[in-house]
């Protein structure tokens, strides 16, 4: 017996339109979007996400995500300040390249700014470079801003996981098909 729901399904987005829709600017007014640059920047990264994020985990899971995919996260400045970060991964899944987004924080004080869904469409983009098929992440289920926000960038809630997080959270995860590989005609 599975202990998920699926609560939709997913829809085919055209390649091209998903470029065109993805491509992010490095710099927005005062906010500037780097690449990971490397262990210098892992403790401050770690003290926002353990700020922000209910969901705790250890420095293994960081460099995990950061020592294998550095190219998949990006970071948010203001004025020299971390107030945004985005960690991904690149794996298989089944016959499909899986483009896995594991963390996305802003800062509260700088929410609303539409720094999430750059930091999004940055990662979007690499993804889509690294001829990613499809991208995939979870949230609260209870989140409804996270995936109000993750919907307006196309992605389809797929499937509710029942107690999902440590602190006994169920959580929902979103799909993002970026080509129609494998859609029946």
């Amino acid at each position: 017996m599975s202990n998920t729901t699926t609560t939709a399904t997913t829809t085919n987005i055209n390649e091209n339109k998903v470029r065109e829709i993805y491509k992010a600017p490095m710099k927005i007014g005062e906010i500037e979007y780097i690449p990971y640059q490397g262990e210098s920047q892992i403790q401050d990264l770690m003290s926002l996400i353990e700020k922000e994020l209910p969901e705790p985990y250890s420095i293994f899971t960081y460099r995990f995500f950061l020592n294998q995919w550095p190219e998949l996260c990006f970071l948010a400045y203001c004025n020299g300040q971390l107030i945004g970060v985005i960690i991904s991964k690149k794996q298989t899944h089944k016959l499909l390249e899986r483009g896995y987004i594991g963390m996305i924080v802003v800062d509260k004080t700088f929410r609303r700014q539409k720094i999430g869904s750059t930091l999004i469409k940055l990662t979007i983009e690499k993804m889509i470079e690294m001829k990613c098929d499809e991208v995939v992440l979870e949230t609260i289920f209870t989140n409804i801003q996270a995936i109000s926000l993750y919907e307006n960038l196309g992605f389809t809630r797929i499937k509710r996981l029942f107690r999902y997080y440590t602190m006994g959270a169920d959580a929902v995860r979103l799909l993002l098909p970026l080509n129609d590989k494998f859609l029946i005609k």
